[in-house]
């Protein structure tokens, strides 16, 4: 199938495999009983494990550059950041609620990528990414007041994507997507780990039982070594801003598995799923969006 596709549809292919899978870890992340912290180590140990194969248990970093090591690795306590947060906010509210959230990343990197890359700040880009915020008020609205820190935090999570798929995008034509995957995910553990002692919820286990251990292989390998790996081999072809919008897909499948799986649906009122409808028709009109946008921004000037 590599040879018989355009490169940048393979790579839209890739992408919306790997959201798919992005999507799966909410339901997972809800389904595991240890704390998010505990959670987001067993994850990266697992993820770290499983990369020392394909490089050669660290030779392969021998080959890079020091200043980019340092470079993945800083990239890799953003992640770290954006995934504490990410399922924290599960726990305080659920897996629909965050994965709407989530859509506001495209806003956030219609106006980090500029100031981070080479790329010129597109106003399209930025009114598309604004038209996500209505819907997104209407969710905060309609959802229990318990939820809202949930919410928030999950809008926090959001910002932190946008800014290590603006950083990924920039370097990731310095390294194999193995290489970076490996020092993203070893260096978020380091953090995490050197975190863990102050910031250990005692009310929850820290070693995985029963099921959670099925969900964190998952989680761990599919959802993050497959899932990161592909991404990165995407965004050689796409832009970050290309590849956020693919990301707000996170929430079709996302949510129609916490609707399948987790029965949220029950807890969550008609309005919150009609706001999120309305993200989903601005995320797939998104190119038909700019380029009617951009072409009357070119009619004015």
């Amino acid at each position: 199938m590599k040879h018989l596709l355009q490169p940048r549809t393979r790579a839209y292919l890739q992408l919306h495999i790997a959201v798919l899978l992005y999507g799966l870890t909410a339901i997972l992340g809800d389904l595991i009983s240890i704390s998010a912290v505990s959670l987001v180590w067993w994850r990266v140990l697992i993820t770290s494990a499983s990369l020392l194969f394909f490089i050669k248990f660290g030779k392969q970093l021998l080959q890079l550059r020091t200043p980019d090591i340092l470079a993945f690795s800083g990239i890799g306590f953003i992640i770290a950041a954006h995934w504490l947060t990410f399922y924290g906010a599960i726990k305080l509210s659920n897996a629909s609620v965050v994965l709407a959230a989530m859509s506001t990343a495209s806003l956030f990197t219609a106006v980090i990528e500029p100031l981070l890359t080479d790329k010129p700040f597109r106003q399209s880009e930025f009114i598309v990414g604004l038209l996500i915020v209505p819907p997104l008020l209407i969710i905060a609205n309609n959802i229990d007041l318990n939820m809202m820190d949930g919410l928030l935090m999950a809008i926090l999570s959001a910002l932190l994507a946008a800014i290590f798929a603006t950083l990924n995008k920039k370097l990731v034509h310095k390294a194999s997507a193995y290489q970076i995957t490996f020092l993203e995910m070893f260096s978020a553990l380091v953090i995490i780990s050197a975190a863990l002692p102050f910031v250990i919820d005692h009310d929850t286990p820290l070693v995985p039982v029963g099921m959670d251990w099925v969900y964190l292989i998952i989680l761990s390998l599919a959802c993050t070594t497959f899932a990161f790996i592909i991404s990165l081999y995407a965004l050689k072809e796409v832009s970050a801003f290309e590849a956020n919008l693919v990301i707000n897909l996170e929430p079709v499948y996302g949510i129609f598995l916490a609707i399948v799986i987790l029965k949220e649906h029950h807890e969550l009122s008609l309005s919150f799923y009609i706001a999120v409808i309305f993200i989903l028709l601005i995320v797939f009109l998104h190119p038909l969006l700019t380029k009617k946008l951009d072409e009357r921004h070119a009619r004015e000037f």
